[in-house]
């Protein structure tokens, strides 16, 4: 017969919140619309490609579909679990609570192994648009050093809280955008003018499947901004608000500056990764080529800087449950920031600098795509399981919409499985060597549990984080 101890490990109750915060250190509306972006977008930035493989007309058809199928319903699902379930962990505790602590353990797992690969991005994407301004960078291992720089500069200012982080996106959103209004005010004055245009050679390879790929890269990463719900002033109300504002945010963003291009005639074959700096530059001159190259660097640290914050709180929830060492779980006295999860992710993070940019994307997306599905299954079961639990935002629909609003987002994952088996990694397929990732996070729970067989804390006894 099982034990009341027993019964409450394998059916977990929701994770403790972290004890209350003063008020001024916590997020409003639009402070974490401004963080979303950049943990999802960061602006135009890294979308080039779609536009090389599938040309303006479908990336543009991508862009708008994207976000229906792909975005919309996971910001749906994160409004649902974010208002009724606001703890420190975010997607990792509905996991936890909707199918117990095995799942929970792979949730997080697929989270932090994915941003290995996630987070190399974005250094990667700030070395592209700095040497396209300054060539020097790119003499021996000088654009390493400078993508190691953004690493710690970010986590420094992750050490310092939640409220610089995201004050310092919002006003890095409002710097970033600008070369953009500037595009899209002057492309109408320019129709067909840059038809002929001579354009620095490409060297990409992306196909129309490929920009599909980096599409659904560009438009994910939603549930990252869930990780800090405790850190959120009235998270009931201001997630679901903040998701939707930040969903059509992010698809103007990436929609308008193309079709503002497209009526000047650009081929698309003139586009590739770091390639919006010369265009900017054929467009509104030098001027403008700077802006864009600075706003680049804006979006690539932005994002960067906004990611640390998301995921450095998986390892502070896992400590708290006792599934990772309490260390982890030491919160900076003043800011409350965990800054050791913060420096042991950067090390990381530091240590994938060198992968190409496709090679990451497709990565990061199965990895993503398998902790995502985890999250839709956790919104149907806990409908079911619990149908009384204080909702203040649902998904539409009843049971029904909460299963179907998954179904889109899995289809599309189907496209970056069939991609994986192209890509290769250390000699073998990136869907192989994305499966040994996901089998690992099984041994890492199966050792895990052997060295402490009793298994996660209780909700109740969660000790408060050591300062």
């Amino acid at each position: 017969m099982a034990t009341a101890s027993t019964l409450q490990r394998e059916n977990p109750q929701p994770l403790a919140a972290v004890p209350n915060r003063k008020k001024f250190v916590r997020l409003t509306l639009w402070p974490l619309v401004a963080a979303t972006f950049f943990m999802v977008s960061g602006g135009t930035y890294g979308t080039e490609e779609i536009v090389h493989g599938a040309g303006y007309g479908r990336a543009i058809l991508f862009l708008l579909l994207t976000p229906l199928l792909w975005s919309l319903p996971t910001a749906f699902m994160i409004g649902e679990l974010s208002s009724a379930l606001p703890y420190e962990g975010g997607y990792y505790a509905w996991v936890r609570r909707a199918l117990g602590n095995f799942w929970g353990f792979q949730e997080a797992w697929l989270s932090l192994v994915a941003s290995i690969f996630d987070m190399a991005i974005y250094p990667t994407l700030f070395v592209l648009y700095l040497t396209r301004m300054f060539p020097w960078f790119t003499v021996a291992n000088r654009a390493w050093w400078v993508a190691l720089a953004v690493v710690i500069a970010c986590a420094i200012f992750n050490i310092a809280g939640v409220k610089v982080v995201s004050l310092t996106s919002l006003w890095l959103f409002f710097a970033l955008s600008a070369p953009f209004v500037a595009i899209i005010v002057l492309a109408p004055f320019k129709i067909g003018a840059l038809a002929n245009a001579v354009t620095k050679p490409t060297t990409s390879t992306v196909d129309i499947l490929g920009g599909l790929l980096i599409c659904m890269w560009n438009y994910m990463g939603w549930d990252n901004a869930s990780t800090i719900a405790t850190e959120v002033e009235k998270p009931q109300r201001t997630y679901p608000r903040a998701m939707l504002v930040a969903v059509a945010i992010v698809a103007l963003s990436y929609v308008l500056p193309f079709a503002a291009m497209w009526m000047t005639g650009l081929t698309p074959t003139a586009w590739e990764t770091g390639s919006w700096a010369d265009i900017a530059g054929l467009l509104g001159g030098p001027l403008l080529r700077i802006g864009v190259v600075l706003g680049g660097l804006i979006s690539a640290f932005g994002m960067f800087n906004a990611l640390v914050m998301s995921y450095s709180r998986l390892p502070l929830a896992m400590a708290q449950d006792g599934m990772l060492p309490s260390i982890f779980g030491k919160l900076q006295k003043k800011s409350r920031a965990p800054w050791v999860a913060i420096v042991a992710l950067a090390i990381g993070w530091a240590m994938c600098l060198g992968l190409g940019f496709a090679r990451l994307v497709t990565l990061d997306i199965l990895l993503y795509g398998f902790s995502l599905l985890l999250e839709f299954v956790a919104l149907a079961v806990l409908r079911f399981r619990e149908p009384d639990l204080a909702r203040p935002f649902r998904v539409p629909g009843g049971l029904f919409g909460a299963i179907a609003i998954g179904i889109p987002p899995m289809l599309l994952l189907g496209f970056s499985i069939i991609r994986s088996e192209h890509e290769q990694v250390w000699n073998m397929s990136s869907f192989a060597f994305g499966m040994i990732l996901i089998a690992a996070g099984f041994v890492a729970y199966a050792v895990n549990h052997a060295l402490k067989p009793r298994g996660w804390a209780p909700a109740e006894q969660k000790p408060e984080p050591a300062a």
